[in-house]
């Protein structure tokens, strides 16, 4: 699970978030005090403090917070992860790159899991060694003619891949609260806590814990017979959430950005 990154490619619309979901909220009370555009931008500009975006976001009314698209782009991942997240399919966006148009012969990389990652070496090549199998496979197949599409159903799940996601401010808080849940693999909760940590760190009150986490955070699971029994403490941010359940990777990557 190394070596996966995560990057907000529009951090500027993470303002304009809170601001069009507050302007939505107040012009549905305000409409009979809008007589032209000026009165309109005036509404639009009119200044909000924290609170106000606590407040609104906290609502059942999620389509105020639907007037804005982020885009994230994700690197190293893996296929894997991009079957998991592309379930979510209600309002958002991906662009992955393509089995079918890409040539993987002399550049595939594999995402280790978490589990394998941080055990004994040879059960790290173990691991490897099944995935440079299938690669070999592909290689292969790719040498005597065979489209890439074609060969390509070779390769692991483990290859890694790009991928772009668009969504909404709400979208993106449903997929984090669904996929950091503690029901989930690895590697797709510490992408989404990755990506959660930096929407958190533009606007820690749209992207709160309270607004963005599981269930455990925002209330009480609702798993029923199928919860984890763990809760998340409740303030948690998700860097403490990483820190706790995935502390070799978290003092890995300090000690890169150190070095």
């Amino acid at each position: 699970m190394d070596h996966i990154e995560t990057k907000i490619l529009n951090s500027y619309t993470i303002q304009e978030a809170a601001q069009n979901m507050v302007f939505a909220a107040r012009l549905t009370q305000q409409g009979h005090s809008i007589q032209n555009m000026d009165d309109l931008m005036t509404l639009y500009q009119k200044s909000f403090t924290d609170k106000t975006v606590d407040r609104i976001a906290s609502l059942p009314h999620p389509t105020v917070q639907k007037f804005t698209v982020i885009t994230v782009a994700i690197v190293g991942a893996s296929r894997r992860f991009l079957a998991q997240i592309t379930r979510h399919q209600n309002e958002v966006k991906f662009m992955s790159a393509s089995l079918q148009y890409s040539n993987y012969s002399e550049k595939a990389a594999f995402a280790i899991p978490y589990e394998i990652l941080f055990s004994e070496q040879r059960y790290i090549d173990l691991y490897l060694k099944s995935c440079l199998s299938d690669l070999r496979c592909y290689q292969e197949l790719c040498s005597v003619g065979f489209h890439h599409d074609s060969a390509g159903y070779a390769l692991p799940h483990a290859l890694r891949n790009i991928l772009i996601i668009c969504a909404t401010p709400y979208e993106w808080k449903h997929m984090i609260s669904q996929r950091i849940c503690r029901r989930n693999t690895d590697e797709t909760r510490i992408v989404m806590l990755d990506i959660w940590q930096k929407l958190y760190e533009f606007d820690p009150i749209l992207f709160s814990p309270k607004l963005t986490g599981p269930f455990c955070q925002r209330g009480g699971c609702e798993e029923g017979a199928m919860s984890c029994g763990i809760p998340i403490p409740k303030k948690w941010s998700p860097l403490e959430i990483m820190k706790a359940d995935y502390p070799l990777l978290v003092e890995g990557r300090k000690a890169v950005y150190e070095n």
